[in-house]
């Protein structure tokens, strides 16, 4: 007959490592304020954060992993102890679309832990703004959907900013339908998100096909203003019911399930190669034969892929267009450094957006 392992002894191993544990933590904590310290004393101003650094280690605790915890879960808790570490070294302030329970909020702290302080903003502009004047740190921007492709806003500011691009992180989305009503038969007017409206139309179209569609700035704006109006509704993440004190009257009413949203770090720093990196560059050429296979040729030639091209109205002209690019690798790569040498000499104006680790979580 197997032996079982009575109760209060298991209870109290799980105690004595509960107590190492804590002891580690606080050993690390104290290693990471010694860091911060050093930093200081070789004249390093601004903020701890690296990316970089962060991605390297998150992705040495999944290889190291052994379960039973799965290896983003493993992740996940590294992510919050280097999140409360870096808080003690110097706290991060890091901008957001808000109010408050947006997926841009979510998407921030997935990527930086739940010890920073996230800050809301009205618009993608007002995010850019933030870290361009220096009250925030770093931003988070949505920058591309799985159903409706890029958000042009994030897309169109990096022609006028200085930022760089330092992380992404993408978000699995639901989208949800609440408000105050007790039947969908009284609503006459649906808020939200005009990304959301459009990952929902079939559904809409369905179920709500006589309610007016009202795009607002974000989906807790929308929760709010659900909160005001009887017959009115939001589609907005469950977190804004609880706010806002809503009844969840649908889940997960997006029309594609694996509905994913692709969020994009803005800030001063430049990250340095980790080996598994995406590096983001807009072009611009002159309108004439062979110009996009100019600006293609040189990735080919040394074998390197590309993620994703969008053209967008340059803004200088008519029918005037710069191309943003997604390719494998960092800059630093010998690789994508020749490609980008070739590509500057064959275009009108190169810029590099920024080289950053690929999402980990």
């Amino acid at each position: 007959m197997l032996s079982v392992t009575p109760l209060s002894e298991l209870r109290d191993k799980i105690d004595t490592i509960d107590q190492q544990i804590l002891l580690l933590i606080n050993q690390r904590a104290s290693y990471a304020m010694e860091v911060a310290r050093t930093k200081i004393a070789q004249g390093e101003q601004g903020t701890f954060y690296r990316p970089d650094r962060e991605s390297l280690v998150l992705r040495r605790i999944k290889d190291l992993n052994q379960g039973p915890l799965s290896d983003d879960m493993s992740a996940h808790f590294f992510r919050e102890l280097m999140s409360a570490c870096l808080a003690l070294e110097k706290p991060l302030d890091v901008a957001y679309l808000g109010p408050e329970g947006t997926f841009t909020q979510q998407a921030a702290i997935k990527h930086f832990g739940s010890s920073v302080k996230t800050v809301p903003s009205a618009s993608i502009n007002e995010i850019f703004t933030a870290v361009e004047n220096g009250s925030c740190q770093f931003g988070v921007v949505p920058v591309e959907n799985s159903t409706e492709g890029v958000i042009s806003h994030t897309l169109d500011r990096f022609l006028t900013s200085p930022l760089k691009i330092c992380g992404e992180v993408e978000i699995r989305v639901h989208q949800n339908l609440m408000g105050l009503v007790d039947s969908l038969d009284e609503v006459t007017e649906v808020f939200s998100h005009q990304q959301s409206l459009a990952q929902c139309r079939q559904w809409l179209d369905k179920h709500l096909p006589n309610a007016r569609r009202t795009a607002v700035n974000s989906n807790t704006e929308a929760a709010r203003l659900a909160s005001t109006n009887k017959q009115a509704v939001a589609i907005a993440p469950i977190v804004a019911a609880e706010i806002y004190k809503l009844k969840v009257l649908q889940k997960n009413i997006e029309d594609e399930s694996n509905n994913t949203t692709r969020f994009i770090i803005i800030g001063q720093q430049i990250s340095t190669s980790t080996g598994k990196d995406k590096t983001s560059l807009v072009v611009s050429t002159d309108n004439q034969p062979g110009a996009l296979y100019r600006i293609l040729e040189p990735f080919a030639r040394f074998n390197i892929d590309m993620v994703q091209i969008e053209s967008r109205p340059s803004r200088q002209g008519l029918w005037d267009y710069v191309f943003f690019i997604d390719i494998e690798g960092h800059s630093e790569d010998i690789d994508v450094a020749r490609a980008l040498a070739i590509l500057k000499d064959n275009v009108k104006m190169l810029k590099l957006l920024g080289s950053y680790p690929k999402a980990v979580l």
